[in-house]
């Protein structure tokens, strides 16, 4: 049976090369992860999540309901995508494309349903 031979101080084999591998691969899966995504729905409020302003009808378009529960119930501007609600960092922008529908492009944090809104456009 031989001794391991230990590599020579000051050589580049003395890191252990495995948990530095390791490490490059965390940092690109965190930063994979924060890439920015695109979303598309409609941009309504928390009152109406749904997108079904036919209960809460504060206005005679969607839009206008939209805005108005924004306005005069504290209520958040959400993307509701047909399935899910995201709630919007950006609650200035939302206002011009209220009931309609959009592109978010941002980064989505899994735990809140938050979207980091990069930028809103008008969807195609």
């Amino acid at each position: 049976m031989r001794a391991a031979r230990l590599p020579l101080p000051g050589s580049p084999l003395q890191f252990p090369m495995k948990p530095l591998i390791f490490s490059f691969f965390l940092l690109a899966l965190f930063l994979a992860a924060q890439a920015p995504q695109k979303f598309t729905g409609v941009i309504t409020d928390e009152m109406c999540a749904a997108g079904d302003h036919s209960q809460m009808r504060m206005g005679p378009t969607d839009a206008e309901c939209t805005v108005a529960c924004v306005k005069y119930h504290d209520a958040m501007y959400l993307l509701f995508d047909g399935k899910k609600s995201y709630a919007l960092s950006d609650q200035s922008t939302p206002e011009k494309f209220a009931g309609k529908k959009v592109t978010v492009t941002g980064t989505l944090d899994s735990k809140t349903m938050t979207i980091r809104v990069d930028s809103i456009a008008a969807a195609k």
